[in-house]
């Protein structure tokens, strides 16, 4: 494998087929997470296995690929959470399925730059995460860790750019600082010749990734409530990321209300928005009594 991407492939399918091949790189808190686990194996169960993965979109990446993978062909049902995957695997299995991963900062030792655009990156599908869960849960969402996992990936492919193209991950990210207006679908195809999400759900097939995780990454497909659920959790995080004063984040709280049918000021609350940051929202909708009203109006008491 060449040490890193310094110029674009032609087509989408040649990015796909040299990306595809790449072995997915872990972050060294969960490789070493791991080897501390795997030192206690008989006091584990799934959920502490879990808990590590979904800290890192690419280690769970690599988790779910492996067992769709080697899932049995007369087994229909598609394996689409963490927990599942591991539970199908079983812990002794699974370590030594997942032993000696390669790690990302030591791929990255020569582009510090580049490591912390994708920390900043992780970090964001850590926060959509946590969000998506959240209002899956308040909607009664019958599985919630399918939306959850669907958040942590939806940026995946960004983070694997980060990883193999550092150079160009960078270029992109210089031409958006400089031009704020510039829509990050137009800088990628400046610079890779394709759109990162095209890639992303490309990438996403080639890996063998559920087709339900590929819907609910989609955000085609936001006309569906659980789809809508993902990709306002990926707008908060990435909007957040610079701060709680984003001229984006007003829009964002609104549908993040409409969606988990609470009013604004609770939902607010509920984001973990800080307290100087709800004012200007909250006076720009009427304040907490009238959007508690607005919630409840038609209401017959």
């Amino acid at each position: 494998m060449r040490a890193v991407i310094e110029a674009p492939f032609r087509s989408l399918d040649a990015w796909v087929s040299y990306l595809s091949h790449v072995e997915l790189p872990v972050l060294r808190s969960s490789a070493h997470a791991l080897e501390v686990l795997a030192a206690d194996q008989d006091a584990l169960d799934g959920r502490d296995i879990a808990a590590v993965v979904l800290q890192d979109p690419l280690l769970a990446t690599r988790v779910l690929s492996y067992i769709e993978s080697h899932r049995n062909p007369a087994r229909s049902a598609e394996i689409s959470t963490i927990g599942h995957a591991i539970m199908m695997l079983g812990i002794a299995p699974f370590f030594r399925s997942f032993a000696d991963p390669p790690v990302i900062e030591d791929r990255l030792a020569a582009h510090p730059r580049a490591l912390l655009g994708l920390l900043k990156v992780v970090g964001r599908a850590r926060h959509a995460a946590h969000w998506a869960r959240d209002w899956a849960v308040q909607r009664r969402d019958l599985n919630a860790d399918e939306v959850t996992v669907a958040a942590l990936l939806h940026d995946l492919a960004e983070m694997l750019l980060w990883c193999v193209a550092p150079t160009l991950a960078l270029r992109i990210r210089s031409m958006q600082d400089a031009d704020r207006a510039l829509r990050s679908r137009d800088a990628q195809r400046s610079v890779l010749g394709v759109a990162v999400l095209d890639l992303q759900l490309a990438l996403a097939r080639a890996w063998n990734l559920p087709e339900l995780l590929l819907r609910l990454m989609d955000d085609e497909h936001a006309a569906n409530p659980r789809v809508r659920n993902v990709a306002l959790a990926v707008s908060l995080a990435r909007h957040a990321a610079g701060g709680w004063n984003d001229a984006a984040l007003p829009d964002d709280y609104r549908e993040i209300a409409a969606l988990i049918g609470l009013p604004l000021d609770a939902t607010l609350e509920r984001i973990g928005v800080p307290e100087h940051a709800r004012g200007a929202v909250l006076d720009a909708d009427g304040g907490p009594a009238d959007n508690a009203a607005q919630s409840n109006r038609g209401d017959v008491r």
